[in-house]
């Protein structure tokens, strides 16, 4: 039996590079890839206030930008057996579909279309707890691990944010094989710290 791997993995709806490597991982869970997934959300925006500004977490301007990643973490949190549907649907909202993630009726719509009450999501988002929890996740491997966008991939105490280029488009077997060649990276070869094409050739 193959052994299990265990990682955890920041995601951010808004990112294209989230997107495509959160496919992957999707399409390898449904397949059965023995992976044991934390599903990490991190606010891009935060990343981006710059030293001495407002926190994004207490600027009132930015709290739409908070509502889809604060649903799927409803959804991981209090209804974990149709996270991964929610998520690939939320992702497909915005990368698919071209919906703007601030929009409720947008986010509504994905989360019902994977069979999900999304009345009873947006509930619990408007209850705050969600808010507190993606702060507390996001400051956390900030401050460990110095965790600064999405995709990083976290194994054990090592996180490495990753870009792939290309989505598995539903072939299980690509999904299986990328992130478990992305894992043997992180985790097999600590030395290579860097490695960046010149040239972005598709």
């Amino acid at each position: 039996m193959p052994t299990r791997q265990t990682f955890a993995v920041t995601w951010d709806y808004r990112c294209p590079f989230a997107r495509s490597a959160h496919e992957h991982i999707l399409d390898g869970l449904e397949a059965g890839a023995p992976w044991d997934v934390t599903f990490v959300p991190f606010f891009l925006n935060q990343a981006h206030v710059r030293e001495g500004g407002t926190p994004a977490w207490e600027d009132p301007a930015q709290q739409p930008d908070l509502l889809s990643l604060a649903a799927g973490a409803v959804v991981r949190d209090r209804l974990p057996d149709h996270f991964l549907s929610v998520h690939r649907s939320l992702f497909t909202a915005r990368h698919d579909d071209g919906g703007d993630l601030r929009d409720r009726d947008v986010v509504r719509s994905a989360i019902a279309r994977a069979g999900t009450d999304a009345d009873a999501v947006l509930a619990e988002v408007d209850a705050g707890w969600p808010a507190k929890t993606i702060r507390d996740e996001h400051e956390r491997y900030v401050s460990d691990l110095e965790v600064f966008g999405v995709p990083t991939f976290i194994v054990e105490d090592r996180a490495v944010f990753v870009r792939l280029m290309s989505r598995p488009a539903g072939d299980a077997g690509v999904a299986r094989a990328t992130i478990d060649h992305v894992l043997e990276l992180v985790s097999g070869h600590p030395d290579l710290n860097e490695f960046k094409y010149t040239r972005v050739t598709r």
